[in-house]
């Protein structure tokens, strides 16, 4: 851990606390640096990828940006992991529904993340890799989606390469249980799994890909609180 400031986080060892929310949008990191820490203090401006520590019911906490897609949140969290001693990441996001009984403003807490991505190629092993989330923290997402009343649904997700696409095939994700579509979890689940730590993907529907329902950008960033409720009680 002696490679910081990276190129991409300019923090000093020991500014970034060993629990990280995270969140593709930057101003959805400061939203919930507002919101949840006290006395926030930054820690990342680089690229513009906030990041901020603060305390959260007696608990040290950083919440911080990841951007949009594979490579972006793999390379943050590779850093985070294994450059500054982050044991725990929670990523918070929205995701497009598959599932009839998921609808826009529900949560959907990744167990599993299949993924369209050559990100685990990597790694070089004999066969498929099955990136899944920390099964304690999932368990303790659920229970708290229970106890805060929170429609939620736990399980397989799929991590898409693209945003537009040509060939979605999205009935045969369908087919094979998938609930929904976002951009990250796959590499989350890898960079944790590779580093020996902990990670959890929890998001909420912003638009449901076969009913057309959607939520607007604004919405998105300063009204999808309960994934945030459920992330920061872990």
């Amino acid at each position: 851990m002696a490679n910081v400031p990276t190129p991409h986080i300019g923090a000093q060892l020991g500014e970034i606390a060993e629990t990280v929310i995270m969140a593709g949008d930057p101003l959805r990191a400061k939203f919930m640096a507002e919101k949840f820490l006290e006395n926030p203090v930054q820690f990342n401006s680089v690229r513009g990828m906030l990041g901020f520590t603060g305390m959260h019911n007696g608990k040290r906490v950083s919440v911080m940006g990841h951007g949009m897609g594979i490579p972006s949140i793999g390379i943050y969290t590779y850093e985070l992991y294994n450059f500054y001693g982050v044991k725990t990441i929670i990523r918070v996001g929205s995701a497009g529904s598959l599932h009839r009984d998921l609808h826009v403003g529900d949560l959907c807490i990744a167990i599993g993340a299949c993924t369209n991505s050559n990100y685990g190629s990597q790694y070089e092993l004999p066969g498929v890799f099955a990136p899944i989330a920390d099964f304690e923290l999932a368990r303790r997402a659920a229970d708290a989606c229970e106890r805060m009343g929170y429609s939620y649904k736990v399980g397989n997700v799929l991590s898409s390469d693209t945003f537009y696409t040509e060939n979605a095939h999205n009935d045969r994700w369908m087919n094979m249980g998938v609930l929904a579509i976002e951009m990250e979890a796959a590499a989350l689940y890898m960079n944790a799994a590779r580093s020996g730590n902990r990670a959890l993907v929890i998001l909420t529907i912003s638009d449901h890909l076969l009913t057309g329902e959607a939520t607007t950008a604004e919405e998105r960033q300063n009204t999808f609180t309960r994934m945030m409720d459920v992330a920061f009680s872990l």
